[in-house]
């Protein structure tokens, strides 16, 4: 949906569910997946999602002014990332190869590293970083643990399982 004189950019191979809303200055990379009921509002500052990135049903995702500085703060979420269901992200960053457990909500100014994951039902509380290959959690979300090897590569067929029922969702509605 365009807002003003922001439209949003979705690239090859999209898949945005019927219920999902993509609205104002929002990018989506090739064979991203927004599923149903989300909502990407580019209202404020401007959203850019990776390539093979899934934000599951319910997800909000919002760039905004900051309360802590009236600055407007962009949010990027990188490629082959998992997002949750049900999750909310506001003007923070979400590295590659990285996932948001569901419920989880991550406020502005955060930065998870690539490969790290947040585990489901976490606040993940302004500015904090939750470095690469640790495991953060709670309410506020502090660190648990590093990875274990077998978390890595769920994280990669997570992604790679969505991608491919994103494609499959497309080629059922051509």
């Amino acid at each position: 949906m365009n807002l003003a004189t922001q439209q949003p950019s979705l690239a090859s191979e999209v898949f945005v569910a019927p219920s999902a809303a993509i609205i104002g200055n929002v990018s989506l990379g090739h064979k991203a997946s927004v599923w149903y009921g989300c909502v990407l509002k580019g209202d404020e500052g401007r959203i850019t999602v990776g390539s093979h990135t899934n934000l599951q049903d319910g997800t909000v995702v919002r760039s905004a002014t900051s309360n802590l500085g009236s600055q407007v703060s962009d949010t990027m979420i990188g490629s082959n990332v998992t997002i949750g269901h049900n999750c909310t992200l506001r003007s923070c960053s979400i590295a590659d190869a990285s996932l948001v457990g569901m419920d989880s909500t991550i406020l502005e100014g955060v930065q998870v590293e690539s490969g790290a994951l947040v585990a489901a039902g976490s606040v993940v509380q302004p500015h904090t970083t939750v470095p690469a290959g640790q495991v953060w959690g709670g309410n506020p979300a502090r660190y648990i643990r590093d990875l274990k090897p077998n978390e890595k590569s769920f994280m990669h067929k997570s992604a790679e399982a969505y991608c491919a029922l994103g494609s499959d969702h497309v080629k059922s509605n051509r």
